[in-house]
């Protein structure tokens, strides 16, 4: 048996190259629409992503600065996948009450909180200044 071609029975030889790329994008696509529909806070995230990306194309930045507003923006969607593939995780194993589920889905959930203010943060300082001047004008 040549282990580069064939697998152990009922196992279907992996992919490699561009195949195994478009089949992980197919995969990737699939885990954000799931999430999309199941979660309601990766929706409203998307909805202000939907609302801040653009804006952030439209400001009068450096592109630097036009990187770091879009960054976090994508960093809080990010968080918010992992969190729920924890959740699910978790609830797949067992929806009894556990002290170690809890942590686990307490601890997702607090880092959506810090990507959130991380977001808010970034947002504030860059988007502040400007804001400041144009209310004064």
């Amino acid at each position: 048996m040549n282990p580069s071609t064939e697998s152990p029975a009922g196992v279907p030889p992996k992919r490699s190259g561009p195949l195994r790329a478009l089949f992980a994008l197919r995969h990737s696509w699939d885990g954000i629409v799931t999430t999309f529909r199941v979660e309601s806070a990766f929706r409203q995230e998307v909805a202000l992503a939907a609302i801040l990306l653009p804006v952030a194309m439209l400001l009068p930045l450096s592109p630097v600065e036009r990187v770091l507003l879009i960054v976090p923006v994508l960093l809080v969607l990010l968080v918010e996948l992992l969190n729920s593939s924890i959740e699910a995780a978790i609830d797949r194993i067992s929806l009894e009450r556990h002290e170690l589920s809890r942590r686990a889905k307490d601890c997702g959930s607090a880092a959506v909180t810090v990507s959130l203010l991380i977001c808010a943060v970034t947002w504030g300082v860059l988007c502040g200044p400007l804001l400041m001047r144009w209310l004064r004008a």
